[in-house]
């Protein structure tokens, strides 16, 4: 006979466990993908390095904004050690050269065209940001660069 007291008891724990980010034990999905000069790019390059991936497209008017934030902090987030990479969801690369040709950003941006790092990371919207540990470890995700980023990484 199934014990509904119990039962009760082992799903609040397992959604509580899912609350406390237990999950970001979980390692990032290997990437291969092009930048905007056509050069292969993957993940387990940057191994040893915390990562922050972010996730944007150009119809996106919240994207630019981020986009742009992003671009004006990558300099001093690069000084501190941290690989900061811009994935354009699901466009081709003459859209997003285009877009990107006003925008002075310092950081490399890839082309997830066919959305399969997207799919991986079973991201809800744009733009989202993935954290991702010096191990390759997902340790956060968050729709805005959040001020406590560097603790994030250094979990």
């Amino acid at each position: 006979m199934f014990d509904f007291k119990r039962g009760r008891l082992l799903l609040f724990a397992a959604l509580t466990f899912l609350m406390l980010g237990c999950f970001s034990w979980a390692f990032a999905a290997e990437i291969s993908l092009d930048d905007l000069n056509g050069q292969k790019h993957s993940l387990s390059h940057y191994r040893g390095k915390p990562v922050i991936l972010f996730f944007w497209t150009t119809w996106c008017p919240s994207c630019r904004k981020e986009l742009v934030g992003l671009g004006e902090r990558s300099a001093a987030i690069s000084e501190e050690g941290i690989v900061v990479l811009g994935v354009d969801a699901g466009e081709p690369d003459y859209k997003v050269k285009k877009y990107l040709k006003d925008l002075p950003l310092n950081f490399t941006i890839l082309l997830d065209k066919e959305m399969e790092l997207v799919d991986k990371y079973e991201l809800i919207g744009v733009p989202t940001f993935v954290f991702l540990d010096k191990d390759g470890k997902v340790v956060g995700q968050a729709h805005r660069f959040p001020a406590n980023y560097k603790s994030l990484l250094t979990k």
